[in-house]
């Protein structure tokens, strides 16, 4: 700054003059504010005053007591000014507003920076938010024991109508049960689950809801090609079914047949349960899948078709069948490891990845009613080398929240509303609809449950990051999608501050049941879907999906997303992580002593030359997960990528992973997998594993690297 255009200019409690940076806004600018002592505030607000056009276009809003350490608490996209930041209350000495982003027509102006606590210049303590707790909106149907079985069934059947072809479309329903039991053996209670639908039991555990019937997932059919690889979006949890009710070619069994974001959560199935639709058409693939915490009796489990699937926490009473990758972690009852160098070959042995406990979870919180019809939301506790559900031997371990703590957010709440709530110390209960938000939700505060009903869709709206958690411990978000938006951002959830030392191991940030899209729903462009800087965070069902089908589909100039997630942060774990079709390095995983059970890839289809498709002048391609060469301690179990490139032109991937040849940084059961379409994927990684192509479309499988 010129010393007409000085900091001291912005506090100064004169309009007429400002401070201004004197050029071009660039991340790393920085404004910085002593208070001359401790003080307590929640808000910030720059004004630009006549030079409007001057505001902050990104910026990371940071505090200390030292002027030397500081802690993010607020990030955010300006679109206008005034800007005014609302967070967690704060005590500290020192503020500091960082750039995160760029401009090249205006200058950063600051006229008036002025500091608040409790929305008010003076006063003390934190912001009081919105009125929490409420009705769950219309969307959310809530069946009791009492109601009639022929009334349950026509509207649980009037919503599967709607839904069961609604692939992209914006409406959503959550179906929740009470405690008690639904259909008999002379009347089961049958009924399928479309796009956007969650079913849900409201007992604490699932013992106490009792579905005498099945609730199901069928393939879909064009023309005469009827298969299960794009039923997503939907999900089932929290209660028993007695398997009975279906006849003919469906008789005897319950039908899951899925592919990614369907998870099947905290379920009992006393019966058979099969992963495919083997009934309706042909050739019936399916690409799922993930189950958690649940228990299977009375019957097995049929694979099927199912190229890839993950399981965890659950006891099996038999499974089928393999196909590419099928992976067990904490599992009684699982079947053997078995993976090798021929698995998924004619006559080679079954694709089972197996570890007979998991290293660390905790279970996703979910939403159920005490004795006395009040809602609540359980916590899970945290659990390290687990195996088998949380709940057979008694109640989940862990901790209830009243509904009352919660902000009970619709798509009518404004993102001002919602960060004055989190700033108060609520957590967030989303209903299902679609929101889109023109600035980011900023979590401050340890603890902060967000949880999502009914597969609530965010979208930015102004380049925005849509969701940003601070440095801080045991924030769990779950049961969200994550849309990119018209403008690009620069990342859709952030998570953590990058270069962070502090360990969160005792309370770990967690990630469950969230899902990214860049396209298909809505044209939309982020540059990475996931950012997660959090030590000890655990990632547990994540689909990030750049879209190969749908609304900006089908164009490498549309729906632009170079990578699905970055992970920088040190000792975390990912339990089902499906990222597919970003346009360079689809995972970057760059943090020290991280793990990855599961993960499933599909290369990008549409690359239209080789030439705009290099990882570098020498490397093809670019690998499906990279981790680079700082990194001295990484372990991956059952990991898969596939090509398909589509443009009639042969594209060929070096690698599908890339990673330091170091002892510590071990890789167990790789493949890769030839779909379709032109070229291939020409090591699995390294160097090492055969080519897959169209003259052999694998699996090629790596046992053991290095």
């Amino acid at each position: 700054s010129s010393a007409g255009d000085a900091p001291a200019n912005a506090i100064d409690g004169n309009t007429a003059t400002r401070f201004s940076s004197d050029a071009y806004q660039a991340p790393g600018q920085w404004f910085q504010v002593n208070l001359g002592s401790a003080q307590t505030f929640n808000q910030i607000v720059m004004n630009s005053g006549g030079y409007g056009g001057d505001y902050a276009r990104g910026y990371n809003v940071e505090v200390s007591s030292n002027g030397t350490t500081f802690t993010s608490v607020a990030t955010g996209t300006g679109t206008s000014s005034p800007e005014t930041v609302t967070f967690s209350a704060q005590t500290a000495q020192y503020i500091r507003v960082v750039l995160t982003a760029s401009s090249t027509t205006n200058w950063w102006s600051i006229v008036e920076f002025t500091v608040y606590s409790n929305g008010s210049s003076g006063g003390g303590g934190g912001g009081s938010g919105p009125p929490t707790g409420g009705s769950l909106g219309s969307n959310v149907y809530v069946f009791t024991p009492s109601m009639s079985q022929s009334s349950i069934q026509s509207t649980v059947n009037s919503i599967y109508n709607e839904q069961a072809t609604n692939q992209f479309g914006a409406q959503r329903f959550a179906l929740l049960f009470e405690p008690g039991t639904y259909g008999s053996a002379a009347s089961p209670l049958v009924f399928s689950v479309g796009f956007y639908e969650e079913v849900a039991g409201l007992g604490q555990n699932p013992g106490q809801v009792t579905i005498n019937g099945a609730i199901q997932s069928f393939n879909q059919c064009s023309g005469s090609t009827c298969n299960a690889t794009d039923n997503f979006w939907r999900s089932i949890s929290n209660l028993t079914i007695n398997v009975m009710g279906n006849t003919g070619c469906y008789s005897g069994d319950d039908f899951w047949a899925v592919s990614q974001a369907a998870p099947l959560r905290r379920v009992h199935i006393n019966g058979n349960l099969s992963l495919m639709d083997y009934c309706t058409g042909s050739p019936d693939y399916a690409s799922g899948g993930f189950i958690a915490d649940s228990q299977f009796t009375g019957g097995t489990v049929t694979n099927g078709s199912q190229q890839q699937f993950m399981t965890r926490n659950s006891s099996l009473d038999g499974w089928s069948n393999s196909v590419w990758n099928q992976v067990f972690c904490g599992d009684p009852g699982a079947p053997a490891q078995s993976f090798a160098a021929n698995s998924g070959d004619s006559g080679g042995p079954s694709s089972y990845t197996t570890l007979g406990t998991c290293p660390v979870t905790e279970e996703e919180p979910y939403l159920y009613t005490d004795s006395s019809g009040n809602y609540n939301v359980f916590v899970p506790a945290l659990q390290t080398n687990s195996s088998g559900p949380t709940w057979t031997s008694g109640n989940t371990p862990g901790k209830s929240l009243s509904l009352n703590t919660f902000y009970v957010v619709s798509p009518s709440s404004s993102v001002a509303t919602i960060n004055a709530a989190l700033a108060a110390g609520d957590n967030l209960l989303f209903t299902p609809g679609v929101y889109n938000l023109g600035s980011t939700i900023n979590v401050t505060n340890p603890d902060t449950k967000i949880i999502g009903l009914g597969f609530p869709a965010l979208i930015p709206t102004s380049g925005n990051i849509t969701m940003n958690v601070a440095d801080v411990s045991g924030v769990n978000v779950s049961g969200i999608i994550f849309d990119a938006g018209p403008a690009s951002s620069p990342a859709l959830l952030q998570v953590g501050t990058q270069g962070s030392a502090v360990s969160r191991a005792s309370d770990p940030v967690t990630i469950d049941d969230v899902f990214f899209r860049v396209g298909g729903a809505e044209t939309g462009t982020a540059a990475t879907s996931l950012i997660d800087n959090s030590n000890n965070s655990i990632i547990d069902n994540v689909w990030a999906w750049r879209a190969d089908h749908g609304s900006g589909a089908g164009s490498w100039t549309s729906d632009q997303g170079n990578t699905g997630v970055i992970v920088n942060g040190n000792n975390v774990t990912a339990y089902g992580l499906a990222v597919e079709h970003y346009q360079k390095q689809e995972v970057i995983w760059n943090g020290q002593n991280g793990e990855v059970i599961f993960f499933q890839n599909e290369n990008p289809y549409e690359v239209p030359s080789q030439a705009s498709w290099m990882e570098s002048s020498t490397q093809d391609g670019y690998p499906a997960f990279y981790i680079p060469n700082s990194v001295t301690s990484f372990t991956g179990y059952g990991m898969g990528s596939y090509s398909y490139f589509d443009q009639g032109v042969n594209i060929e991937n070096a690698m599908a992973f890339q990673a330091p040849d170091v002892p510590g940084v071990q890789f167990h059961d790789l493949l890769t997998v030839f779909l379709n379409g032109s070229g291939g994927i020409q090591s699995v990684i390294n160097g090492t594993g055969k080519a897959v192509s169209s003259s052999f479309g694998g699996p090629s499988d790596v046992v053991s690297y290095p």
